[in-house]
């Protein structure tokens, strides 16, 4: 009877349990925020990978199977040229933007040399600037006709150029100065809490400061450089702006721009071959970012802050300062002032025409006029505006639910983790073609319309908002869960009512930043936007491959100055949080 009765209850208890987790708000929330992203992130895949060894009929539907495609590839001898290509380019454009940011980021940080908010207002105005404008800034500078060329021309007499912005070496160049301002960002915060006595003791040793930057300084930020040089080189083999508008035209192709050509200059469009193609590149980056991510975890590898004594002291560059504040200033002039003088000239002449006096008298406001009477320009920001609006929120909303039971190892978080960092390797112009396919497939007339960059943007910047909100949750105690917890409040109304408030500056950077980045993005958009769904990035590539430097000049410094105000603000929330 006794045992009878032990069974009885026991059984009751495994009912009452499995009752209890049924209820458990904490598991349906797992359970929906799995469906929404395995409905957002598996299909693309899928379909891609099913594309790649899939006969594509005349009507783009699915055929047989088949490897054609990936042995097209690998049989094509332009693919090893476009992969030797994307290689050098790469590694020589990371090389690049590692010397003007890093030692930028070095002096700034750890001198006592002025001129540092000159630094950080370069920094941040890139920040809002459309890499499309930025690239036709320096197209213009060092282009045949430009002012760079007229200079040198000059000086040397000669009927050449110093410089085919239109080969390797202009790519290179300009994709450098694109990457320098955030290569500075992220090195300043390493070497702002670097441990000065180090450098010190260096000093007292007998070292010059070369020898004490070389020696202690790289050294101990060594971990942290060398993870952010395959960050920007992988970055930079995705690239799409750069190889679309400079290596194009100069015939320099690359893995992304030979994605690009098979779905945009084929007739029709060959996505089994592009499918073969993103797929490799998809594999190519996923093995980068896993080195990466190996990197990043030895960045700490060296830590030099040991509790209170730690106290940040400025290196004193003696009578080196004025070098370092010359090089800011280079700085300054190279990476903003000469872009944005080129910007308005062009926007100022009635035509795209070289620097010289006797085109002053031809300045006028026309172009800017045009631009704020056009429809067509409204048009392009509201949808920039709609997109980047949709897909921050919706990106930060849901990596704020994902983060949360991440950082708390609640029941499906470490999955859910997964799968809002899986669109990391996805490359733009892959993840482009991805959703291409799947809205193609779906029986939603979803492609072509907004919508369909606002759900591409939200996939893209996942793991954007994720870095936000799961760092942000760290830093919160989970006593203050706990005692709302006692209090009678469940899992929804602690994270309405606790979380939220507490993780707001932290929401508000994490959206900021992803709406500055979905408004320059190109890669996606020149794949899935219809002519009624333009965004600013795809309305202002059309204006170069057009010919229009003007309209573009003037739209895009209208543009940039409201950017640059959403990043003053970005940076302004940032520096507080920190």
């Amino acid at each position: 009877m006794a045992n009878s009765d032990t069974r009885f209850n026991s059984i009751s208890t495994d009912t009452q349990m499995a009752q209890r987790k049924s209820r458990n708000p904490t598991l349906w929330m797992s359970a929906l925020l799995g469906a929404i992203l395995t409905i957002l992130v598996l299909p693309a895949v899928a379909i891609l990978i099913g594309r790649s060894v899939s006969i594509t009929n005349p009507d783009a539907s699915f055929g047989g199977f088949t490897l054609q495609h990936f042995a097209r590839f690998l049989t094509t001898p332009d693919v090893l040229t476009s992969t030797y290509n994307s290689i050098v380019f790469a590694t020589l454009s990371t090389v690049v933007a590692l010397l003007f940011g890093g030692v930028q980021a070095w002096l700034v940080e750890r001198s006592n040399m002025r001129l540092k908010s000159l630094a950080y207002l370069t920094t941040i105005i890139s920040l809002g600037t459309p890499y499309i404008l930025y690239v036709g800034a320096w197209l213009f500078l060092l282009g045949r006709a430009g002012p760079v060329n007229d200079v040198y021309r000059l000086l040397t007499g000669s009927r050449g150029v110093m410089i085919d912005v239109y080969s390797m070496s202009g790519m290179v160049l300009i994709e450098g100065f694109l990457w320098s301002p955030l290569v500075f960002l992220l090195l300043s915060s390493t070497f702002r809490v670097a441990n000065a006595d180090l450098e010190e003791a260096a000093r007292m040793s007998g070292a010059n400061i070369f020898q004490t930057i070389w020696a202690v300084s790289v050294k101990m930020a060594m971990p942290a450089i060398l993870a952010l040089a395959l960050f920007v080189f992988i970055r930079a083999i995705e690239a799409f702006e750069v190889p679309a508008m400079v290596g194009m035209p100069g015939g320099v192709d690359v893995l992304t721009t030979d994605v690009y050509k098979s779905i945009k200059e084929t007739i029709p469009p060959d996505l089994g071959y592009a499918s073969a193609y993103s797929v490799v590149l998809l594999l190519v980056v996923g093995v980068l970012l896993y080195f990466y991510g190996r990197l990043a975890k030895n960045a700490g590898k060296y830590s030099s802050i040991t509790g209170k004594s730690f106290r940040p002291r400025p290196f004193d560059l003696g009578s080196y300062r004025w070098i370092a504040e010359a090089l800011v200033l280079f700085n300054f002039v190279l990476l903003l002032l000469l872009p944005l003088l080129a910007l308005l000239w062009l926007a100022l002449q009635p035509f795209m025409r070289a620097v010289r006096l006797s085109a002053f008298p031809a300045m006028s406001l026309d172009h800017f006029r045009v631009v704020f009477a056009s429809e067509y320009y409204r048009e392009l920001a509201m949808n920039t505006i709609v997109v980047g609006v949709v897909a921050a929120t919706a990106a930060i909303i849901l990596t704020f639910f994902v983060g949360w039971l991440s950082a708390r190892r609640k029941p499906g978080g470490v999955l859910l983790d997964q799968l809002a960092t899986a669109p990391l390797v996805f490359p733009g112009i892959v993840m482009g073609v991805a959703f291409l396919m799947v809205f193609l497939s779906i029986p939603l007339p979803i492609y072509g319309t907004i919508w369909a960059l606002a759900i591409t943007y939200t996939v893209r910047y996942l793991p954007y908002g994720l870095r936000y909100s799961y760092a942000g949750i760290l830093q919160i105690h989970k006593e203050l869960e706990e005692a709302a917890g006692v209090a009678g409040a469940g899992p929804l109304t602690m994270l309405r009512r606790i979380m939220a408030p507490l993780l707001s500056p932290a929401l508000v950077s994490g959206w900021l930043f992803i709406f500055l980045i979905a408004t320059k993005e190109l890669a996606v958009a020149a794949l899935l936007s219809g002519p009624n769904s333009q965004v600013v990035a795809v309305g202002m590539y059309d204006l170069w491959v057009n010919g229009q430097g003007g309209e573009l000049a003037a739209f895009g410094l209208v543009w940039a100055a409201v950017m640059t105000c959403l990043a003053f603000l970005f940076y302004a929330l940032t520096k507080n949080k920190a």
